[in-house]
């Protein structure tokens, strides 16, 4: 890895930005965020998510330990639990049976259909609502999928998913049991040490940005479990859910289309990945692209923004 890139801008610049963009983004309905960013937002880094921010896909595919000489049985091991936590954590309180087949991009997409009633006391439970596949047998009482009502409960999950990522982004431990928090703990210090504190190094670059630029993830993850991902490796603080796409269902150059209809052509985008998706979609929008492959990759990246040159 390694560009430069001329920053265009003083160090005056730099303290003069008491208000650094992307802590409160958008609280409009019904696009992917308000349009009112900061006029002095200059560069927006659009981050992969597994291998290059968080190790997890590699543990379980065995390719870590290969490359990097670790145990294979142990990394594994690593990989299935924290597999297991992060599916846990998106059926229990992030809807994912009902939604993994009704997959979004980004989690305001159906806001449209969300009609703003109180959901305080409302029964997910209870409401009818089931995903494609679950189909209403005869006399089911589930709505018509792709109907209005359905629509519209369907809305709701994605509004009540964003408040408990909002509410929880800080303290994912607070949706899970004691045991679990414990374990989840442990697995984090786990990985981060056989992964020889790939995340935290990864964090410095996360954190500089978030400093003084903006951080937008763009996973093919979908977005449920990308969710439940980014909260339990602790990255809620860094990603504000609204800054977070699936690539699932549309691909990552679609969804830096997106990105750049969102915030505009005067912004220099920055893409930051380990694989062929993200590096070819950077390529066809003209953004320069920083290769992840190894701890090397991170800590020149954070030397480049140390030193002005991302």
């Amino acid at each position: 890895a390694g560009m430069a890139l001329p920053t265009g801008e003083s160090d005056q610049d730099e303290t003069n930005r008491k208000n650094p963009p992307g802590k409160a983004k958008g609280k409009a309905k019904k696009s992917d965020g308000s349009q009112s960013t900061d006029n002095d937002l200059e560069r927006i880094f659009l981050w992969d998510l597994d291998e290059t921010i968080i190790i997890f896909h590699s543990l379980l595919t065995g390719s870590f330990a290969q490359k990097f000489g670790k145990d294979p049985a142990t990394v594994l091991n690593l990989g299935l639990q924290m597999e297991e936590l992060i599916f846990e954590l998106a059926d229990t309180h992030l809807f994912f049976n009902d939604l993994e087949e009704c997959d979004q991009v980004h989690v305001d997409d159906v806001a449209s259909d969300d009609n703003g009633q109180d959901l305080s006391n409302y029964s997910f439970s209870s409401d009818g609502f089931s995903g494609p596949s679950a189909g209403g047998g005869p006399g089911s009482t589930s709505t018509v999928q792709g109907g209005v009502e359905w629509m519209r409960k369907l809305a709701f999950r994605y509004r009540r998913l964003k408040e408990i990522y909002n509410g929880f982004k800080g303290n994912v431990g607070g949706l899970l049991s004691p045991m679990k928090r414990d374990l989840l703990l442990r697995l984090r210090s786990e990985i981060e040490t056989i992964t020889d504190a790939w995340l935290s190094t990864a964090l410095k670059s996360l954190l500089l940005i978030q400093g003084r630029c903006m951080n937008v993830l763009v996973t093919t993850t979908q977005l449920v479990p990308a969710l439940a991902k980014v909260l339990l490796y602790g990255l809620g603080d860094v990603f504000p859910v609204e800054n977070i796409y699936s690539a699932t269902k549309i691909g990552k150059e679609s969804c830096f289309e997106r990105i750049i209809s969102r915030f505009g052509n005067k912004v220099t985008y920055v893409v930051i990945g380990d694989g062929r998706d993200e590096e070819f979609a950077a390529k066809q929008h003209n953004m320069p692209f920083w290769r992840i492959s190894s701890h090397g990759d991170l800590i020149s990246l954070h030397q480049a923004l140390e030193l002005d040159f991302l």
